[in-house]
């Protein structure tokens, strides 16, 4: 497990920062493969494992899940390198991939979405089958 994808959450929370950033933006506005920074917070109120993690221009995207922010930051603690990247966004979670033990993390390849069949008589027109029985 020296590389991993990881989700970021938080991110509709607006930052504590003086211009109180907004960090679906910051997310938004960085490229996948960008470099992101992650940063423990031992003394986060509200969870001592939290890591948080920060954009190439030093804006905070949110923190890595609670479920994978304990494993993460031991890791870090006992010193091993970890490079990170910004992989994509989806929905309310942006996401990560991580690599421990030196050099870079490599991106997943693209999963390619089956494409739905169309069919020779498919013109794009759907009726709703009960509309001559109500009146249209």
């Amino acid at each position: 497990m020296d590389e991993m994808t990881l989700a970021v959450v938080g991110i509709d929370f607006p930052n504590e920062d003086k211009a109180r950033s907004n960090r679906r933006f910051e997310a938004m506005a960085s490229a996948i493969g960008e470099p992101v920074t992650l940063r423990p917070e031992p003394r986060n109120r509200h969870d001592p494992h939290a890591v948080a993690v920060f954009s190439q221009r030093d804006v905070q995207l949110g923190y890595l899940s609670a479920e994978r922010a304990p494993l993460v930051g031991a890791r870090m603690r006992r010193g091993e390198e970890v490079a990170a990247i910004y992989q994509g966004l989806k929905g309310s979670v942006a996401y990560i991939r991580i690599r421990f033990g030196g050099g870079a993390p490599v991106l997943p390849p693209e999963r390619k979405r089956p494409e739905p069949e169309a069919s020779a008589s498919d013109d794009g027109f759907y009726p709703d089958p009960d509309g001559p029985e109500w009146g249209a």
